[in-house]
């Protein structure tokens, strides 16, 4: 099979996700090239006609540990001749036994009770439901409104969509949604003169306190993504935002969500990025990269107090959410063999390291006159690109592809989110593709 073979067949049956699809189909410089991979091993992917890229996005923020594993397609294979999957109502099975006391075990035990889904949109929506359930199970039916960060992506379902500020997703969809109220984000690059990023999260602690004052007896939760808000352009802010808040919605009697669907497992250097601030939430988002970027699986994490609030005889008090593939025996499988290799490799420590090298990889672009905002946390890299191109992502994006690496820009927002086993000549791989892409889209729209 070739490239061309199985694009035509894609572009023929295959409708692609936050695509638009005429853009695969166009010859110009503002359309996109649908790529084909035919394998990948660590972190290359390969197409048909022997080109490779280096992932430098881990497939969406998913692929932790590389592609085809050794590690996890082991596990996979030993859960195969056990048990690919089986009704979770009324049953169970030791894969989601064994990861729920782990990553509760993780928590401190504060988070002791998993509930499962399939991806991160579905754990949002678990999280709101049980928050508002929760607390019209004791008697406060009123607190059914829910707050986020403006600027704030939870995924794009329609529950989630409420919750979502991005104009991209949600707009359409507006007649269909029930919209959370905002609040300012504590992006640290909304600094003024003479401010620090701990400047900034104060200042929105502030105006979050103001909302409170008004409104908490009809809020039931306040959802958050830790340390950085991915979708809405890699959006830094510090870990005292998180410690105010959290002081907040236990003052204010508001459930705090933390979505740690793509910050947590490690990318921002501590396991759960909310760790950094030395908090607890009432809920806890995963997915991604829990399953090592292998299988659909999301869950969410909550507290003794949530859960006995649906402890009950009545059937119409438990929390009555479900799918078919809950609690997946292999996804399951797959995140056991992920956090093993977090332990036995101690990945976090390495990957102070491995950050260390990706800044200082990209250290010269923090000269570029174009450059805006250079900045890091962990395992997530990201600089903003001063352009008037409307059609900046798209050059860049094929230009890195070009210099054999997925790097694919929000906006005019570049970032790099590798997988943790990239080796030191990646690192230097990446870094010279960034450099080289950036220079042959800021020229683009001269040679028009």
């Amino acid at each position: 099979m070739s490239n061309t073979d199985l694009l035509q067949r894609s572009l023929n049956a295959v409708w692609h996700p936050c695509t638009q699809m005429k853009q695969h189909t166009g010859s110009d410089s503002g359309s996109l090239p649908l790529i084909p991979i035919a394998s990948a091993k660590g972190v290359w992917l390969h197409d048909f006609d022997g080109r490779r890229y280096l992932d430098g996005i881990s497939s969406w923020w998913v692929n932790l540990f590389g592609h085809c594993n050794p590690r996890i397609n082991a596990a996979l294979r030993e859960q195969l001749e056990e048990l690919e999957h089986v009704i979770l109502a009324g049953f169970t099975h030791r894969p989601v036994v064994e990861l729920s006391e782990r990553l509760a075990a993780l928590t401190g035990g504060a988070l002791g009770h998993c509930f499962y889904a399939s991806d991160g949109a579905s754990a949002t929506e678990i999280a709101l439901k049980m928050s508002f359930h929760s607390w019209r199970n004791r008697g406060r039916s009123e607190k059914q409104d829910f707050l986020c960060l403006e600027g704030s992506y939870h995924g794009e379902t329609v529950g989630a969509l409420a919750v979502t500020d991005v104009a991209i997703f949600k707009d359409a969809y507006a007649p269909l949604i029930r919209p959370a109220a905002t609040v300012p984000s504590p992006d640290a690059r909304n600094a003024g003169d003479g401010e620090t990023s701990v400047d900034v999260a104060r200042r929105a602690a502030v105006a979050l306190e103001r909302h409170l004052e008004q409104h908490h007896e009809k809020i039931a939760a306040l959802i958050v993504e830790p340390l950085i808000q991915c979708a809405s352009g890699m959006a830094m802010y510090d870990p005292e935002y998180l410690r105010l808040a959290r002081a907040l919605c236990d003052r204010y009697e508001v459930h705090l969500i933390c979505d740690e669907i793509a910050v947590g497992c490690g990318r921002t250097g501590t396991f759960f990025a909310h760790q950094q601030a030395g908090i607890k939430p009432d809920f806890l988002c995963l997915s991604k990269g829990i399953s090592g970027g292998y299988l659909p699986l999301s869950i969410v994490l909550t507290t003794d107090s949530v859960y006995g609030a649906f402890y009950d005889d009545a059937t119409a008090r438990g929390f009555l959410h479900s799918h078919s593939y809950t609690g997946n025996a292999l996804a399951c499988r797959a995140a056991l063999a992920t956090l093993d290799i977090f332990e036995t490799d101690k990945v976090l420590e390495a990957n102070k390291v491995r950050a260390d090298k990706l800044a200082a990889a990209l250290a010269p672009l923090g000269q570029h006159p174009q450059v805006k905002h250079l900045r890091q946390r962990g395992m997530i890299l990201a600089f903003d690109v001063e352009t008037t191109d409307p059609h900046f992502s798209r050059h860049f994006y094929r230009a890195a592809l070009d210099r054999e690496a997925l790097i694919r820009p929000i906006g005019n927002t570049v970032y790099l989110m590798p997988p943790y086993i990239v080796s030191d000549d990646e690192i230097a791989h990446l870094g010279q593709a960034t450099s080289g892409a950036l220079e042959e889209a800021l020229a683009k729209p001269l040679l028009r």
